[in-house]
């Protein structure tokens, strides 16, 4: 990883992020945050660009990280600017674990799919409600797909046209795979779009549920088990030990409370622009940035980027 001289000599890093589109970082947000970090008793070392006005990292000790992040918000204020304060030995991941649906594609499947039969609204409201925790997910989506029952299959594939790639994630996945890490695709949604996403984007391997088709129609029914909130956990611990990995040595991303258990076992649990349940509950929030944030905050820098459109 590369890291200046007196980064490897202090315990942590506060990172700032910027979403690129607007490169609305500078150096008076630099100022501000080493200010707010001294008046707290930290030590700082010097500001290190990750991209120019997009992300930088700043160095520190003496300071817990939770602490850091703290006063620096607070100095900040309410800028749009992400904030990740960490310890700075094994920040850089080798393996990653995303979501699909909000996260690494704009969409919500079922929702795009609810518009064959005329029921965005009701089924929009049900992703919602589960997405936030209000109700089970398995049960949610249950009786979203039984909405779809008799619907020809063909919708399928006009709603996979419909999917937009979340700004950041083929750079994301491509650094980290030429970089040496393992990439997975995990989802509560379905086969038949995780495993398009895994090779558009390059994902090393997806998991998702079966939506059962005969004769060409949907019948409303999803393969048992249903791989909800706890897949996902049991997931990234299985690659964990396929892999020999620490559960430090991990990243992961999502927006939904079927997420938050597996944000909580990985090295680095990012909510991304998430439900408030979530937010509420991860240690790293990313509500600006694109993923790119996720390299920024693993110390990449701009230039060790690829897959970058």
């Amino acid at each position: 990883m590369q890291q200046d001289t007196e980064c490897r000599h202090m315990d942590n890093v506060l990172t700032l992020i910027t979403n690129p589109k607007d490169r609305a970082l500078h150096a008076d947000h630099m100022v501000k945050a080493r200010r707010a970090l001294e008046s707290a008793g930290a030590r700082v070392g010097n500001v290190d660009w990750l991209a120019e006005k997009i992300a930088c990292d700043l160095p520190f000790s003496g300071l817990v990280p939770g602490a850091a992040r703290s006063h620096t918000a607070n100095a900040l204020g309410s800028t749009y600017i992400d904030i990740v304060a960490q310890r700075a030995f094994g920040r850089r991941k080798r393996l990653l674990v995303a979501d699909m649906e909000s996260t690494i594609i704009e969409n919500e499947m079922l929702d795009e799919l609810a518009d064959e039969i005329d029921a965005r609204d009701k089924i929009a409201s049900i992703t919602a409600r589960a997405m936030n925790g209000e109700l089970n997910f398995e049960d949610a989506l249950r009786e979203r797909v039984a909405l779809l029952s008799g619907v020809d299959a063909v919708a399928l594939d006009r709603a996979a046209n419909n999917i937009r790639i979340m700004p950041g994630a083929r750079a994301l996945v491509q650094t980290m795979k030429n970089n040496g890490a393992y990439c997975a695709l995990v989802s509560g949604g379905f086969t038949y779009y995780t495993t398009q996403i895994r090779d558009r984007i390059g994902f090393d391997m997806d998991q998702a549920n079966i939506l059962k088709v005969a004769n060409g129609i949907i019948t409303g029914v999803v393969t048992a088990p249903i791989l909800g909130r706890n897949a996902k956990r049991e997931t990234l611990l299985r690659l964990c030990r396929e892999r020999n990995l620490d559960s430090t040595d991990t990243i992961a991303v999502g927006d939904g409370a079927n997420d938050i258990a597996m944000l909580e076992v990985a090295g680095a649990g990012v909510a991304f622009h998430a439900k408030p349940l979530v937010a509420k509950q991860a240690n790293i929030l990313v509500n600006h940035g694109d993923l790119t944030a996720l390299l920024y905050l693993q110390g990449y820098r701009q230039s060790e980027f690829s897959g970058l459109l």
